[in-house]
């Protein structure tokens, strides 16, 4: 679904960027956010960013996130 090979996506698991559910047999499942997330990490390493870079553009993103639906959320309150 995100079109890359196996052994990218074990990478990216051992480096944290991604944390795929486990089946009890161990089978890794992907959910939509995973997927959408492993598309991201596809975009920035299009653009050059190595694995160590591309963490913290995912950390930065998700903080951003986070500050903007804490900011919706206090605007709804006034």
């Amino acid at each position: 679904m995100a079109s890359m090979e196996i052994q990218n996506l074990r990478v990216y698991e051992r480096r944290g960027l991604v944390e795929p559910e486990r089946t009890p047999g161990g089978t890794r499942r992907y959910s939509e956010a995973d997927v959408d997330r492993l598309v991201r990490i596809g975009e920035l390493l299009a653009e050059g960013l190595n694995l160590a870079g591309i963490a913290r553009v995912l950390q930065l993103e998700a903080r951003v996130a986070r500050l903007e639906r804490d900011n919706a959320r206090l605007r709804e309150r006034d």
